[in-house]
């Protein structure tokens, strides 16, 4: 399971059919009940961006999605129950959100009175042609304001289908894309073979977002929770660390983006960066940011690598099989000076990592919210942002059946002001999914930064170590090393 964008994923054409969430609440609209749950800090700080943005006439709109593949005919019937099944499930699904008072409030529709309706969409004659209808369904379907906050569907086959669900963020985050691929496939395996569907439990995001409120909407900007944060800013000396190489961007602009993906190592390459990473007391995801910060550095960046890296708050326990928004976004620093090998700058962000692992508790919108209000109040974050992800999808749940199901995760974002980079591990290599700002001078940074990145990784794979220097004198590649996206949808 990897992420790259919809328009290069190669869906073979066929009929489209989606199905219809439909409430009798939803059509009473939202009541405003007192007793209504409370939205989670993420979600809160997404719905206000959306509101001042629709009243500023400059609606911001982004989705994620996941596609994936169904071998044999479909059964229609099975495979809507088994998508209503999720939807009733999962508490953060069935949610209409509405502002009261100043908060944001969270009022989910009973399970039973939701149901699906089918609708015919068309037949597709080719791949472009749908790969189109794609995009722009999930463009015009996702709006964070208005219910229902997704949109499911399918591509029939005589011979196969592929299965489509888009959600806005508010109510999901990337590692949810794995969790609505094994239930929703779970379910429809287990109903076409007349058996009853057995699922772990799973506890509603609401209630995790309400013990977060419960614990943090009380401190302050004094509260000595806050002093990794604090003590972050005063080295920064803010508290948005920037993306150090130009991107071409003007102060308070917003641009079109540029969404491409590429891979970094193949499989058997992947295992060997694992085990060198091993060898020097580190895992694949500080190697692969130990050589992020290197490359930086040698394109005109600083020694002290500063960014911030999304945490997933589900733990081992009890939120594992929730659908949800549980992500923090922490900022982390380690030295990546000249001089310092391999070894040396991975024992830097093996330390960097601990040291911000031991203060995670704290919400990064609360963070931001006490830290740093003027910034805050705005609909974007300030300027280019240093930002690094990174999942090995093979630790999903599920994942031993991904070669069947052949999954796949998509991001868009209508508009941008940086970069943003996300890397995945998968049985087929590493990966790396970058959206950043469409501007001259960003498409010539962002092709230097993921060639120099894609060669040095390489080198650490093929020598141990970083070579001096790092593919920054190399000659530019005209196009990069793509995915062979199409054959992954076609495997299995």
């Amino acid at each position: 399971m990897r992420q790259f964008p919809l328009e290069m994923h190669h869906v073979a054409p066929g009929r489209v059919v989606e199905w219809r969430l439909r409430s009798t609440a939803a059509e009473a609209g939202p009541t405003g009940d007192p007793a209504s749950r409370k939205a989670s800090f993420n979600q809160d700080k997404h719905f206000s961006v959306a509101e001042e943005s629709r009243a500023a006439d400059d609606p911001v709109a982004s989705w994620v999605a996941v596609t994936f593949e169904v071998s044999g005919p479909l059964d229609e019937q099975a495979l809507a129950q088994s998508l209503l099944s999720f939807v009733r499930r999962h508490e953060v699904l069935r949610c209409a959100f509405l502002r009261l008072a100043g908060e944001l409030s969270c009022e989910p529709f009973d399970p039973a009175e939701l149901a699906l309706d089918p609708e015919h969409v068309g037949i597709f004659a080719t791949s472009d042609l749908l790969s189109d209808f794609l995009v722009e369904r999930f463009k015009r379907s996702i709006d964070t304001l208005s219910w229902p906050l997704f949109t499911m569907g399918a591509v029939l086959r005589e011979d196969s289908a592929t299965v489509y669900l888009a959600f806005d963020h508010i109510v999901c985050d990337g590692m949810s894309m794995p969790i609505v691929v094994r239930e929703v496939m779970t379910a429809y395996e287990s109903l076409c073979r007349g058996e009853d569907v057995e699922l772990p439990p799973a506890p509603s995001y609401l209630d995790f977002a309400d013990e977060q409120r419960r614990r943090y909407l009380s401190i302050d900007a004094g509260d000595e929770r806050l002093d990794y944060w604090r003590s972050f800013i005063e080295r920064a000396g803010e508290f948005f660390p920037r993306f150090p190489l130009d991107l071409g961007v003007e102060p308070e602009r917003m641009y079109p983006i540029v969404n491409e993906a590429s891979l970094l190592l193949d499989a058997a390459e992947t295992e060997v960066f694992e085990k060198t990473c091993l060898a020097v007391g580190g895992k694949p995801f500080m190697g692969v940011l130990a050589s992020v910060a290197v490359c930086l550095r040698e394109a005109g960046g600083p020694g002290a690598y500063r960014g911030l890296m999304p945490v997933s708050e589900r733990g081992r326990g009890a939120w594992t099989d929730s659908v949800g928004w549980f992500v923090n976004t922490m900022p982390i620093e380690f030295d990546a000076s000249p001089g310092r090998d391999f070894a040396q700058v991975m024992a830097s962000v093996r330390a960097g990592f601990s040291e911000m692992i031991g203060h995670v508790d704290v919400p990064f919108v609360r963070a931001w919210e006490l830290l740093a209000p003027e910034e805050f109040a705005a609909r974007a974050w300030p300027y280019p942002v240093n930002f690094f992800s990174y999942i090995d999808m093979r630790k999903c749940r599920g994942a031993e059946r991904h070669d069947d199901w052949r999954p796949a995760t998509h991001v868009w974002s209508a508009r941008a002001n940086g970069a943003c980079s996300w890397f995945q591990r998968d049985a087929d290599g590493m990966h790396m999914n970058s959206l950043y700002v469409d501007t001259p001078a960003a498409r010539r940074t962002m092709c230097d930064f993921q060639e120099a990145l894609r060669l040095t990784v390489q080198d650490v794979t093929r020598s141990g170590g970083f070579r001096r220097p790092i593919a920054l004198t190399a000659p530019r590649r005209p196009v990069q090393t793509p995915l062979d996206v199409a054959a992954y949808a076609r495997r299995g």
